[in-house]
């Protein structure tokens, strides 16, 4: 009987043994499983912590070309106007090409009386001497930021005035793009534009200009503009 009894225990404590084998087995297990899975789970993302891009950073050299390509489209509309005739038509220049506008102002501003054509007067006389040189007040910042210059001027004694030169004279417009156009009640571009351009370096792309009357509508200056200059897009 003894003997029985002990046989039944012997079993009963394998049995428990066994079982909590199985437990440390099990609970090992699932220890070893959270470990591998932590190990390949994707990194948590961090406020502030650096990230790899997921393209590459633009290049000094490539940001310098962009700058450049934005500075060769950039346009200035300049001009030089007493009665307000070429005032207007370079405004409307200014507004189809999206340009900055700039007036040649002289030091000593032009009265009635200095206008007054045939008299003697102070238009007469530069205009009478191709080496005179009226003196400007104010100057434009960053010319090298331009790549297309539009120059306006109305026609003095079948020349552009004298101080549209020294507006010419007082930059480096090489590899720029020179427009101009003139306005007048009867006379037109004729060798003013070409006067100017010997003014100015063998780099200069030089374009034909043309005379506009006083009446000229905002629509008819942007057909001309498009058809020397391109759209936008072109530019």
């Amino acid at each position: 009987m003894k003997t029985l009894v002990r046989v039944i225990y012997s079993v009963i404590l394998g049995i428990e043994m066994a079982a909590l084998t199985g437990c440390a087995g099990t609970a090992a297990a699932e220890i070893r499983g959270k470990t591998s899975r932590a190990a390949v789970a994707e990194p948590e993302t961090l406020p502030g912590s650096f990230q790899e891009a997921s393209e590459p950073f633009a290049s000094t050299q490539d940001i310098m070309q962009e700058t450049d390509g934005d500075k060769n489209k950039k346009v200035l509309v300049v001009y030089f106007s007493c009665t307000g005739t070429t005032r207007t038509l370079a405004q409307y220049a200014a507004q189809i090409l999206g340009g900055d506008l700039y007036e040649i102002v002289p030091q000593e501003l032009y009265t009635e009386a200095d206008l007054a054509y045939y008299t003697g007067g102070r238009a007469d006389q530069e205009q009478n001497d191709e080496s005179v040189r009226p003196q400007i007040s104010g100057s434009v910042e960053q010319m090298d930021s331009y790549g297309t210059i539009v120059l306006a001027y109305p026609i003095w004694h079948g020349q552009a005035p004298r101080i549209v030169s020294t507006f010419l004279e007082n930059y480096d417009f090489s590899g720029k793009t020179i427009l101009p156009f003139c306005t007048s009640h009867s006379s037109g571009i004729g060798s003013s534009a070409e006067n100017l351009h010997g003014l100015c370096s063998d780099s200069v792309i030089w374009l034909d200009g043309k005379r506009f009357e006083s009446q000229t509508s905002r629509a008819e200056m942007e057909t001309w503009l498009e058809s020397q200059l391109g759209d936008g897009n072109e530019r």
